[in-house]
């Protein structure tokens, strides 16, 4: 209110309000403030009298939905006599919550919607309405090989339909509020006119039990994301029980995202329950009570639910009203409700919007199904039960076509009202949803100069990290290309030496700088702006990742090609986000991984939980990631070119880089003559010293082969070959799936002697190519956990150093007689 409409009231309020703060401290007056600004009445937030009109035919919209249904059951009861499986419950209690969307708000031209994973067999059962998909589509549900349908929404396994992955719960949510930050950075910097996107994340209840599902709401609600609506389908239960037994899903949600700034819609009754809810006893009844006994009372009689519910008021109905009305009448499971509750979400402006609507888990299934503990566990229904369904929605089943083993799919016809009018709607807002359409645009090839640069070499010693940051400071200069690199950091910008971009590239905030920096003095001092081009996330790997994804993937979901590139600290990528990266692959996303500090010996001091030895190996297992370990500045320039023309050129191949880099500053020399095709194979001879023993090495650790070099030669006499190694998963990969002669055995064609290979990552990195060298084998790494030390004395520990691989070599030599 802009203004008070009764000042005595207010002065009443206040007084007493001092008056507990004078008796009670200022802390009891904030609590009992908190308590009420969190509390509000357990009813639907749009009553219906307050509903708008409705905008589709329901008695067409309520066939349709029952086709839906009826065909999402049916696919999952025929693929289990495979034992396959599949989810009935899900869809059943979210039914509405789609068509509604599907009929009247998902825009295909521009809305991103995250489907909740557990209900795709209804978006497929929708599909199949519209004709997008077949009858033989859908009994190849959970058969792949066979050319069917995924389980659940993966783009990589569907790649015109599904936009997002979302089955690995709380990954939706958080993807979807960087989604919709990430348009907002779209449309800000000038690139794409986002403003008409909107975001949509349909979730579970239970699935905001998973820390990621609420990681950045305040992240939402902080840059006033008015594109993003989640809908939490209430239906009191997760995969084997009640979500909140004992206390309130609803009212604990409805506080978080309230405390968090987001505007809060609740649909929870069905029409029915009007007549009810005038009674304030009532209504704080059903606020007051567990889930766990609501839930019973779901499947309870009537009797039981007015002896436990209604006791002591007077309720007009009988008990079989009782038992319908609280057994059944949801909001969620009305398609008026559910369109009130969108219509209010998106009307709302300067925050995001949650809406909490109630459904019963499995709904219209039949009882046996309906509100049950072990509902997500069933996978069919019986003849019987889908004959109590076909009387449910009035569908057109003769008896005799119930008698097979298996139920029909049921289909009104390509020119009946119920598909004219689904396609009629669908061009209304603008084309099919979900849909995933790819209209490629190449990037041009940047300019030679930023990577001559590091191929020259450098005179000073220069960290590959840092040589990494200057090449693409220089990329980001690129008059066609420049604008579309997107730098993401979680926190340490200054750490990875990418300063020197605030000036120029600027940290992008919607709300622009409201202060003046304390470095403001600084020639490189923090500058924040609207059309910011850095992402600077603050300390959330999982929310840099959510950036990432939503920038990787941005060449799909707004036909705009972005060269995302997020960096990140040691470990705190494949560990910490690992889920997320396979996200990331099966979204098809394009960009670069760059972990910096890498290795496990590099970082002076750090320890155990900051040395990294082993997310090459993490990475390796990642089919669509490219990972490298280059040693020299000009390795780093060849792989990203190679990269931007891999990933944004011509073919745009559906793959990501991931890139270890390190801290140390080393001499970088000039690029050698020849060597393209080895560093981007993954193996190269650098230094040649005489062939009795090869010598592999990546990343830092070349440094010490080359240490190594010299001491065995100067002290022994012995001459050994020194070989970069700039990625063991792709020697690897080429030699599983080489129908020749595999390049790495090429690359060692006419040498002889054994082979001793060294990283700065454990010795499963190497062992990766150890099936097809044909000599005696030695590895040596840092296996183990990490520790603080000197650079010097923790690679002694590890036997990495100098004189530990000249120590292997010799007694690798020794055993083959080659002295």
């Amino acid at each position: 209110m802009e203004k008070d409409i009764d000042p005595q009231e207010t002065a009443e309020w206040l007084e007493s309000l001092e008056a507990v703060r004078r008796a009670a401290g200022p802390e009891r007056a904030e609590y009992l403030l908190k308590r009420l600004a969190m509390s509000s009445r357990y009813i639907n937030t749009v009553p219906t009298s307050e509903e708008p009109g409705y905008p589709g035919d329901l008695e067409l919209e309520e066939r349709i939905a029952a086709y839906d249904r009826w065909n999402a059951a049916a696919m999952i009861t025929r693929g289990s006599r495979l034992g396959l499986g599949g989810h009935l419950a899900t869809y059943a209690s979210a039914a509405w919550l789609y068509e509604v969307g599907f009929n009247h708000f998902f825009h295909g031209g521009h809305d991103q919607v995250y489907f909740q994973g557990h209900a795709s067999p209804g978006i497929y059962a929708r599909a199949f309405l519209e004709g997008r998909l077949t009858e033989g589509q859908l009994d190849l549900f959970r058969r792949e090989p066979e050319g069917g349908l995924p389980s659940y929404p993966h783009p990589r396994s569907m790649r015109g339909f599904w936009q997002f992955p979302t089955v690995s719960m709380g990954l939706g949510p958080l993807n979807a509020i960087y989604q919709a930050r990430f348009n907002r950075y779209l449309h800000n910097r000038g690139i794409k006119d986002t403003s008409l996107s909107h975001v949509w994340a349909f979730l579970g209840d239970g699935e905001m039990d998973e820390p990621e599902s609420t990681a950045a709401i305040t992240l939402a609600a902080r840059e006033g994301l008015d594109n993003l609506t989640f809908v939490i389908n209430c239906n009191l239960q997760r995969l084997d029980g009640p979500v909140r037994g004992n206390t309130r899903i609803v009212q604990e949600l409805e506080g978080v995202f309230r405390g968090a700034g987001w505007h809060v819609v609740k649909a929870l009754w069905g029409a029915e329950w009007d007549g009810l809810l005038g009674s304030d006893e009532l209504v704080s009844r059903l606020g007051e009570m567990p889930d766990g006994q609501f839930q019973t009372f779901a499947t309870s009689t009537g009797a039981y639910i007015r002896q436990h519910l209604f006791h002591g008021l007077d309720v007009p109905y009988s008990d079989e009203d009782l038992r319908r009305i609280v057994g059944g009448s949801r909001a969620g499971h009305e398609p008026r409700k559910v369109h009130a509750a969108y219509r209010r979400a998106l009307d709302h402006h300067g925050a995001p919007t949650v809406i909490l609507v109630q459904t019963v888990k499995g709904g219209t299934l039949g009882a046996g199904v309906e509100a049950r503990n072990a509902n997500h566990q069933m996978k069919k229904l019986t003849q019987d039960e889908f004959r109590a369904l076909r009387d449910r929605l009035g569908l057109p089943v003769p008896d005799e076509a119930l008698d097979a083993d298996l139920p029909p799919y049921l289909h009104p016809g390509p020119d009946s009202p119920e598909v004219r009018y689904v396609a009629e709607r669908r061009r209304a807002l603008g084309g099919p949803i979900p849909s995933r359409t790819v209209s490629h645009q190449p990037l041009p090839a940047p300019a030679e100069r930023p990577f001559q640069s590091l191929e020259k070499g450098s005179k000073q010693p220069v960290a590959t990290t840092m040589a990494f940051v200057r090449l693409v400071k220089d990329l980001m200069k690129e008059p066609e290309t420049g604008r579309r690199w997107v730098p993401i950091v979680p926190d340490e910008a200054r750490t990875f030496g990418m300063e020197s971009l605030f000036p120029t590239a600027k940290i992008y905030s919607p709300l622009g700088q409201r202060y003046e920096s304390v470095d403001r003095d600084l020639l490189l001092s923090y500058q924040e702006a609207v059309d910011g081009q850095l992402l600077i996330e603050g300390i959330t790997e999982a929310g840099s990742m959510a950036s990432f994804t939503a920038a990787a993937s941005s060449y799909a979901t707004h036909g705009e090609a972005m060269i995302p590139f997020y960096i990140f600290y040691s470990m705190f990528g494949w560990q910490r986000t690992g889920d997320q990266m396979w996200a990331l692959a099966d979204q098809l996303g394009r960009g670069f991984l760059i972990g910096a500090t890498a290795g496990r010996t590099t970082m002076t001091g750090e320890g155990l939980q900051h040395a990294d030895g082993h997310s090459q190996l993490l990475a390796s297992a990642n089919p669509a990631c490219l990972a490298y370990d280059p040693a020299f500045g000009y390795e780093v320039a060849e792989i990203v070119r190679e990269g931007l023309r891999r990933m944004y050129g011509p073919d745009g191949e559906d793959v990501f880089y991931y890139l270890t880099l390190y801290n140390e500053p080393l001499p970088q020399p000039a690029m050698p003559e020849g060597v393209r095709e080895g560093i981007l194979k993954g193996i190269y001879r650098y230094s040649s010293g005489g062939g009795q023993a090869h010598l592999l090495a990546s990343g830092t650790a070349i440094h010490w082969a080359l240490a190594a070099q010299r001491l065995l030669q100067e002290e022994h006499g012995v001459g050994v070959d020194v070989w970069s190694v700039t990625s063991w998963s792709e020697v690897r990969r080429d030699a599983m799936t080489s129908t020749g002669v595999p390049y790495l055995r090429q690359a060692l064609a006419g040498t002889e002697g054994p082979v001793i290979a060294v990283s700065d990552w454990m010795r499963a990195v190497p062992d990766q190519i150890s099936p097809w060298i044909d000599r005696p084998w030695t590895s040596l790494g840092t296996d183990g956990f990490g520790l603080s030390g000197t650079r010097e004395s923790v690679r002694e520990h590890f036997g990495v150093d100098p004189r530990s691989i000249a120590d292997a070599v010799l007694k690798s030599v020794k055993e083959t007689g080659r002295r």
